[in-house]
């Protein structure tokens, strides 16, 4: 789609990246070190929406000429949000959390111009069939899912294996709700 406002997404992740490009979009990539921390008193439905706010704002001093999206997402089980494993063992961790139950996947996103910013977010429902501990050792060690809230990405062996049943959106649960952020920058920044 072409556009005359200068489209950036600050995020180096590869499937947000391709998700928006397939959205018809053209858009740079421009990222940075960010600091993702958070209240420990934010509820848990809110720290995606709230880290994506963080993001926006941190890059916005650099690009104040730009349409600014930028996206956070998180896993949440038992009203506890499931980063990033930073290790093997905090990746068998999350999926044993996971394993057999129902979580949340909340997306949030801020989208920025000079004169305009909106934000919200996405949630959708992931429930898991039983993982084994076997399960769970060829997965980490195949995948790497280090850099995926919940240790896990909905796309890759796991998902395809162990997920049976999403309600809400699947790419949400990917990292970016397409169907918000499309309507969002048709509606409140004019892109076409």
């Amino acid at each position: 789609m072409n556009s005359e406002h200068h489209l950036i997404l600050a995020s180096n992740s590869p499937r947000r990246q391709q998700l928006l490009k397939d959205l018809g979009f053209e858009f740079e990539v421009f990222t940075r070190d960010f600091d993702e921390s958070f209240p420990d008193t934010l509820p848990a439905l809110e720290v995606a929406e709230y880290l994506a706010i963080k993001k926006n704002r941190n890059y916005r001093e650099l690009r104040p000429e730009c349409t600014i999206i930028t996206s956070d997402t998180t896993v949440i089980c038992d009203d506890h949000v499931l980063n990033k494993a930073a290790n093997k063992k905090e990746a068998i961790e999350m999926l044993e959390m996971l394993s057999g139950r129902t979580h949340q996947v909340v997306s949030g996103v801020c989208i920025s111009s000079s004169v305009k910013e909106v934000n919200f977010y996405d949630t959708t429902d992931v429930t898991f069939d039983t993982i084994s501990s076997d399960e769970m050792n060829y997965y980490i060690d195949h995948y790497q899912p280090f850099d995926k809230a919940g240790s896990y990405g909905i796309q890759e062996w796991i998902g395809m294996a162990k997920i049976k049943a999403i309600k809400g959106s699947y790419f949400t649960v990917m990292g970016l709700p397409t169907h918000l952020i499309y309507k969002s920058l048709k509606r409140d920044f004019d892109l076409q």
